[in-house]
């Protein structure tokens, strides 16, 4: 018999040290020679990046420590790997230079020169290029600000020594793709105010026969249409994820009709399927890939409820292997199956084969190790009515632990979850992080308030300059809907999310009554500072918050009423800060100012800084502290006992 204890303060044989263990997560996975390759994510190794390799059922490691294959363009990453002959050419974290790793003898040599300043120079989305070269994207610091850099194209010799440039047509790329034939290359550009996913160009130039490229030309995309990948389909076409629609959806660019091998020949473009689904998804990380071709007119894509398969001839979308309901913008043919990483209600991520015949699943590494079931929430595909009518998708966690259960009459407190991007979204999954807190009787709601991805352009626009109100409106109705059902208790609501979902945490405690507390964690919270005119971001994202709130100098109002750090007067309740030092994205220093403005004001609140994490918490240590604090946080707040973590201090 379960026995009876309050909420939140059930036993649970989920550790943080468990959830740290999980975050060993594989991502950039591709074929090569029949043999599956990916990097893999290691906590227990503050954060190093390793790549592996996986040959006939056997996986070896085939780049070990000290060697970590990591880039910082973007300050988010690109594909830092590609493997050419004998070379696994990569990128390495410490000195974001691109080395060489001969596979015959494990000799590794540098293959670009050092910058003149740690961290000046560095690459990503490495891509074949012509004979003896490896073509990428090179993003260089021209300035003291964090938004003083230039991006180009360049090939790197395999020999060695400095890059030759290719191209810089727009002020963010994706790296060239070389056609089969050898005469054309293609990538994306795009400007500012734009980020990718509202509006980015296909270019296309010829290649030279001493390997340069003569002008390029917009052969696809433009105003209003994002692209977020694209893929030689022959010498003379090229198959592109667009939404001129407003859905991300596989579109063939004809630019060679066989007339004559001129680009100058006016592109067609026909889009694959009529479907209104999701197939594509933001272009945070540069290589990412939702789409694969299979031959013989059919396609492998990635849509917001798992793999499908498209056939071109009829339209059709086929779902395969349904039990995997999240899967990781990283796919690849292998034969007639297709690889990636993907995750399921009931297991976390893993790289995978999918035999696309019969749909059998074969995991080529184990899944994070999972507890017993019964600890295990099953996520619940909800949705919920917003302000305007519009419905909102969620997914509900309730408190699951077959060794307690509730009072009779008490309703468990609920966390509302709020993802990052905010051009993000949830899937339902099993998450170690949500199962820490359901199974010590806290409910989790994952909410994809407007602004998500994954249901089309029209939804994501909804946030277009209502950042700070359409989020937050999303994520009260949803708790006041979970209240009204019976589900949590409205005196132990709480909110709590990570980079943009951190601003919508802060911003939701200092402008509405909903929650009792709030965890930010790496958080925005001074709109203003956060742009290319504050000069406290990165370049990539440095203009993004003028699609988010609105142009400056027009709109300059908005700024300082949405932001947190201008709004500690209206704090609601207590709130938990958790940051990383190094920061480039989210620096601490608007952390630091936002607990500044709250001495004296005798709201409780706490800010815990780790040393040396960048944005998002890649250490174990980290992981594991974060997850005590925040549980501690919330027992003091909501007045249940939580013996197994140290207690936090919060100052007024």
């Amino acid at each position: 018999m379960p026995s009876i204890s309050p909420y939140g303060s059930w036993t649970s044989p989920i550790t943080a040290h468990d959830v740290a263990v999980a975050g060993v997560t594989p991502h950039w996975v591709d074929v090569v020679d029949d043999a599956v390759w990916w990097a893999e994510s290691r906590p227990s190794e503050n954060g190093r990046v390793a790549l592996m390799r996986w040959v006939d059922g056997a996986v070896e490691e085939t780049l070990p420590a000290p060697w970590n294959a990591r880039n910082r363009v973007h300050e988010y990453g690109g594909r830092p790997w590609l493997v050419s002959g004998e070379l696994v050419v990569f990128t390495h974290w410490d000195d974001q230079r691109v080395y060489a790793r001969d596979l015959r003898d494990g000799a590794v040599t540098a293959l670009t020169p050092e910058p003149e300043t740690p961290h000046g120079v560095r690459f990503a989305d490495l891509r074949p290029g012509l004979p003896g070269e490896v073509w990428a994207v090179r993003e260089s610091v021209t300035g003291t600000g964090r938004a003083d850099v230039a991006r180009d194209l360049v090939a790197i010799p395999l020999a060695g020594g400095q890059p030759r440039v290719l191209a810089a047509s727009h002020h963010f790329l994706t790296s060239a793709q070389c056609s089969p034939d050898g005469r054309h290359a293609a990538w994306l550009g795009w400007d500012h105010p734009a980020m990718p996913w509202d509006a980015t160009s296909v270019c296309v130039a010829e290649i030279a026969a001493d390997g340069t490229f003569g002008p390029h030309r917009v052969v696809a995309g433009g105003d209003g249409v994002s692209v977020c990948q694209l893929d030689w389909d022959g010498p003379g076409a090229l198959l592109v994820l667009a939404d001129p629609g407003g859905w991300w959806v596989p579109h063939r660019v004809t630019i060679d009709d066989g007339a004559g091998p001129s680009v100058a020949a006016p592109p067609a473009q026909a889009a694959l399927t009529a479907a209104e689904e999701e197939m594509g998804g933001p272009l945070w990380k540069l290589g990412s890939r939702w789409m694969t071709a299979l031959g013989g007119g059919k396609h492998a894509v990635l849509t917001g409820t798992g793999l499908t398969v498209l056939d071109e001839a009829t339209g059709g979308l086929t779902p395969v292997a349904e039990q995997l309901t999240g899967w990781s913008p990283t796919l690849a043919r292998h034969g007639h199956s297709v690889v990636g990483v993907a995750a399921g209600p009931r297991r976390g991520p893993a790289v995978v084969r999918v035999d696309l015949r019969d749909g059998t699943v074969t995991d080529l590494t184990d899944p994070p190790p999972a507890p017993p079931a019964g600890y295990l929430p099953l996520p619940q595909v909800r949705s919920f009515p917003a302000e305007d009518g519009t419905r909102i998708p969620a997914y509900v966690y309730a408190p699951a632990n077959p060794d307690h259960t509730g009072p009779a009459g008490e309703k468990p407190p609920y966390l509302v979850h709020v993802h990052g991007g905010p051009t993000g979204r949830n899937h339902p999954v099993l998450d170690l992080d949500f199962a820490y807190f359901t199974s010590r009787g806290i409910g989790v709601v994952a909410v994809d308030y407007g602004g998500s991805t994954g249901y089309g352009r029209h939804y994501r626009e909804r946030l277009r300059g209502q950042w700070g109100v359409v989020d937050v409106a999303d994520c009260a109705a949803v708790a006041r809907a979970l209240v009204d059902e019976g589900l949590a208790d409205p005196r132990r609501l709480a909110i709590r999310g990570g980079s943009a979902g951190g601003f919508t945490a802060a911003a939701s405690i200092t402008s509405v009554d909903v929650y009792r507390a709030a965890t930010a964690k790496y958080p925005i919270l001074d709109l203003l500072s956060w742009t290319k005119a504050g000069g406290e971001t990165h370049d990539f994202e440095s203009r993004y918050v003028e699609g988010l709130v609105g142009p400056l100098p027009d709109t300059e109002g908005r700024y300082p009423a949405r932001s947190p750090v201008h709004n500690v007067a209206s704090l609601a309740g207590p709130i938990l800060l958790l940051q990383g030092s190094e920061d480039e994205i989210c620096p601490p220093e608007q952390a630091e100012r936002f607990v500044a403005a709250l001495r004296g004001s005798g709201v409780p609140h706490t800010l815990v800084t780790f040393e040396g994490e960048q944005h998002g918490f890649r250490k174990a240590d980290t992981i594991v502290t974060a997850l005590h604090t925040e549980l501690a946080f919330y027992g003091q707040v909501f007045g249940f006992a939580t013996p197994d973590v140290p207690p936090v201090e919060l100052r007024g």
